[in-house]
């Protein structure tokens, strides 16, 4: 066979594995546990840490508000040093709005050894257990929650013991309106399930863990056993790392699509969606040199492969590069067609995931280069470097 053909034998032979052998990682059902009511509804504190979130809030905050919960709730919001009148709209929204007592919480500039999120998550998870809760949801200020939201979510984790959870999360269903967003919005999420799927991130004893930091409903007993945010306090990929460390507490986790949790951050171009993916591309790959050399040669296989060495096929007549091509392409398609379905966007965006795949190579090498240059990863006005062996590594504040 031609050098061409074995590559696309190669590429094909990695999407029957990434089919079959990689925790389905394409399916979509995992969607969240429906359990009967319990006798006694617990206690929940909603945590949010926000930074220069005026523009969100408006849409945000009333959903927490006014969550139709049977139990003891209320909101604590962290203004993580913002500049745009966060904790006073918040202030504002709640004598507005009604429902949910809120209190407003602004703990200063992060100190070394911990990014701005968590710095934020530390103050208001501290507040938090004042009133002893017996649940966290910690929630990001982009995200809007149908009412029936947080009932939802406490009566999925169940009961304490075999049967509960003592983290739930889901991924919020992201905006998917300008060309771009349609574009990269559901390949990301794909991504996401491919490193991490679900199915097997909510098997009992399963070593994969992950959480989406827009929507973690924790057990109080559980954060404290995992030292959360301590345990974390300078991780960029925060709610992974958060995931892990529950597990490795002997925590039981599950992890989901949202059906009634919603991102209403835009994105409209593919500069805010670029900035977005390469804040933690790099940090995704532990900082590793070699993890990205590894990364560039086996994206391109996978996903540039099939479309590459099809269209070689064809204009060479290699009837085998052709043909591996061709399925290879068809079998990485149909693995996209539900996450497609699931962001109710046109099947015909599935033949287009290698550009998407190439527009996140570039976003991962860019990521890279970011890093060597001194500015890590950067958001909101603070660069997060890569932490010391010593653990004392943060934001730089002002950059």
């Amino acid at each position: 066979m031609s050098a061409v053909a074995w590559i696309a034998v190669g590429s094909l032979i990695a999407w029957v594995w990434l089919l079959l052998g990689q925790g389905f990682y394409w399916r979509t059902d995992q969607r969240l546990p429906r359990r009967t009511d319990p006798v006694r509804w617990p206690s929940v504190a909603v945590v949010v840490p926000a930074r220069d979130e005026a523009d969100m809030l408006p849409v945000s905050l009333p959903s927490l508000l006014v969550q139709d919960y049977p139990g003891e709730a209320r909101i604590i919001l962290v203004d993580d040093c913002s500049g745009d009148g966060t904790g006073q709209l918040a202030r504002e929204l709640a004598a507005r709005f009604g429902g949910l007592p809120l209190t407003v919480a602004e703990p200063g500039e992060p100190e070394p050894g911990w990014t701005g999120k968590l710095w934020a998550l530390r103050h208001g998870i501290a507040l938090a257990r004042l009133h002893k809760p017996d649940f966290l949801l910690l929630t990001d200020a982009d995200i809007a929650h149908e009412p029936d939201s947080l009932r939802d979510l406490v009566a999925a984790a169940g009961a304490e013991g075999a049967d509960g959870y003592d983290l739930v999360s889901q991924m919020a269903r992201l905006r998917v309106e300008s060309f771009w967003e349609r574009l990269v919005v559901p390949a990301f999420v794909y991504f996401f399930g491919q490193l991490y799927p679900f199915r097997r991130v909510n098997r009992a004893g399963s070593r994969t863990a992950a959480a989406a930091g827009g929507c973690v409903l924790l057990r109080t007993e559980a954060a404290e056993r995992a030292r959360i945010p301590e345990s974390i306090r300078q991780a960029v990929i925060d709610d992974v790392s958060l995931a892990r460390e529950v597990r490795r507490s002997g925590g039981r986790i599950w992890l989901g699509l949202a059906d009634r949790v919603d991102s209403v951050r835009p994105y409209p171009g593919l500069r805010d969606l670029w900035r977005m993916v390469a804040r933690s591309a790099y940090a995704q790959l532990r900082h590793s040199p070699l993890l990205l050399a590894g990364t560039v040669p086996g994206l391109a296989l996978v996903y540039l492969g099939p479309p590459v060495t099809l269209v070689a096929g064809l204009a060479t007549g290699d009837g085998v590069a052709a043909w591996a091509g061709g399925a290879a392409w068809a079998v990485m398609t149909a693995t996209y067609l539900p996450m497609l379905a699931y962001y109710r966007q046109s099947p015909w965006l599935g033949p287009l995931l290698p550009f998407t795949a190439v527009l996140y190579l570039l976003m991962t090498v860019d990521s890279a280069v970011q890093h060597y240059r001194g500015r890590g990863a950067a958001w909101k006005g603070r660069t997060y470097a890569r932490p010391d062996p010593d653990g004392t590594a943060g934001a730089a504040p002002g950059r």
